[in-house]
């Protein structure tokens, strides 16, 4: 528990990366995290486009730029881009979506690896490019975007935590 608990307590979200690629043992690894995170009743509604094409994560960057009503690289240099998406027959696909992301965050902490959730991929993926990618990737059914996990290795050191706020917890 003790590794567990430093791995939570000195993640941060890098916002500028290296452009090499990760290793794809690392990757893999990233990945089953994210396929055995807690779903509701356990039905895993999620699925995870996993990117490394440079082609394709620039479109992606450009079409979450565009949501985003900005002309910058809202993925912060970041060499690859996990998607999560989630089945929205499922009742609890945000959360399962959002326990997934978390998971990956976790490892690719536990490997060396910087990590930033990024957001906009609902709105990503219900444009007629988003559904066309998905199409051509035989994705079918009702799939909301739930965030990108964009990964990579980090340009600078990771900053020191913000002290917790007063009152984060009650108990009875």
């Amino acid at each position: 528990m003790a590794e567990t608990l430093q791995t939570i307590k000195t993640r941060r979200s890098c916002r500028a990366y290296k452009p090499e690629l990760i290793e794809e043992d690392k990757l893999q690894a990233i990945l089953e995290a994210g396929m055995y995170a807690a779903t509701g009743m356990g039905k895993q509604s999620p699925i995870i486009i996993a990117v490394t094409d440079r082609a394709m994560r620039d479109k992606l960057s450009k079409m979450n730029a565009a949501v985003l009503g900005a002309d910058i690289d809202p993925f912060y240099g970041a060499p690859e881009v996990l998607i999560v998406l989630a089945d929205k027959a499922r009742a609890t696909y945000i959360y399962d979506g959002s326990l997934v992301i978390g998971n990956m965050m976790l490892a690719a902490e536990d490997l060396g690896v910087a990590s930033c959730w990024i957001h906009r991929a609902k709105e990503e993926f219900e444009s007629e490019e988003g559904k066309e990618i998905l199409k051509e990737l035989g994705i079918e059914g009702d799939y909301e975007g739930i965030g990108h996990l964009v990964l990579g290795y980090a340009a600078q050191p990771a900053g020191e935590a913000a002290p917790r706020k007063e009152n984060y917890v009650y108990r009875i």
